[in-house]
């Protein structure tokens, strides 16, 4: 499912106009993106958890040229689904 049929959807859902619907929609990303990447998690009942991960520095391996390479530690994105999210499935 993309973007613009989340759009679609929630607008033919709650009767709002298409274009507030993706404003919402964009905002909620944004907020989501910029609280995460600031080390802030995002907590939605009933849905689940935005948050960040700390991946460990480890040695990877450059097959085509035989060579060890360090990757430094970073962080990624995580959601966890929340138990009645999961049970879904």
């Amino acid at each position: 499912m993309t973007k613009a049929e989340i759009v679609a959807e929630i607008s033919k859902m709650t009767g709002v106009e298409r274009e507030k619907s993706l404003k919402v929609v964009e905002a909620m990303m944004a907020i989501v993106k910029d609280k995460t990447a600031g080390g802030e998690d995002i907590f939605l009942r009933g849905f689940g958890t935005f948050t960040t991960k700390t991946r460990a520095a480890k040695v990877g391996r450059l097959i085509k040229e035989n060579k060890s390479v360090v990757v430094p530690a970073h962080k990624i994105p995580y959601f966890k689904p929340c138990e009645d999210y999961k049970n879904m499935f």
